[in-house]
């Protein structure tokens, strides 16, 4: 009974294609993240601060300049200012649909507290139960 030995089967997966597909995830990843938190470039003020808890829905950013100027992170024309009235209508539209969505306010460090409290309170209005300032962490 010389015959040959039975070979067994390979059950190795050859990995190598794989590895390509996650790095053009990767790259498309790193390249898609900065664009996801798009906002009016404004100067935050710094305040030490926990960070929000809600991930689950993308949040509205109402952005405040110096000058007075409101900004909105939705549509295609997210740096062209806006009447007050057009973002709240907005606002209130969105939270009609999704009523878990977080409302931020990106004020400026320079914009006068009147018009960030009277922001705040016409967002309220508008159908936002909690609205949240938006702060950069102290360096240190």
């Amino acid at each position: 009974m010389g015959g040959k030995a039975k070979r067994k089967p390979m059950a190795e997966i050859n990995v190598v294609p794989y590895i390509d597909v996650m790095l053009v995830l990767l790259v498309v990843f790193m390249v898609t993240a900065p664009l996801l938190m798009q906002g009016v470039k404004v100067d935050l003020p710094q305040a030490p601060s926990t960070p929000m808890e809600n991930k689950d829905d993308e949040p509205l950013i109402v952005s405040v300049k110096p000058d007075g100027t409101y900004y909105l992170n939705l549509g295609g024309e997210q740096e062209q200012a806006k009447p007050l009235a057009s973002i709240t209508n907005t606002v209130a539209k969105v939270l009609r649909q999704k009523p878990n969505t977080p409302v931020l306010v990106w004020g400026d460090t320079h914009v006068e507290y009147g018009l960030v409290v009277s922001l705040m309170t016409e967002l309220q209005k508008a159908g936002a139960s909690s609205v949240g300032l938006v702060t950069d962490p102290p360096s240190d």
